[in-house]
């Protein structure tokens, strides 16, 4: 496995690579798409991009929790998370039979 991770300035130099804008126009363009998918979750709690997949935010209870390095009890309290649920397309992609 690999440690691998494509950071957003690689995803701008990857489009920067791909078009005719210049980098700023395109660092401003995917700030801005990142922006629309960080509303549209906290907004509606789901996005889904068609062929990719799907995320969706959900309230987390409030629950009973230990912190390691004391073993003393915690109440940890709710919060929301993200998770991602890939696309049968790209999941296809990833395991071809």
């Amino acid at each position: 496995m690999s440690n691998n991770t494509l950071t957003k300035a690689e995803i701008v130099d990857n489009i920067y690579e791909k078009s005719e804008r210049n980098r700023a126009e395109v660092k401003t363009q995917v700030e801005t798409m990142l922006d629309i998918m960080k509303d549209a979750i906290k907004k509606d709690h789901s996005l889904l991009i068609s062929g990719f997949g799907k995320f969706e935010a959900y309230e987390k209870d409030a629950r009973k929790g230990r912190n390691p390095q004391t073993s003393e009890s915690i109440i940890l309290s709710e919060r929301k998370v993200v998770v991602f649920r890939i696309s049968r397309k790209l999941r296809a992609e990833l395991n071809p039979q």
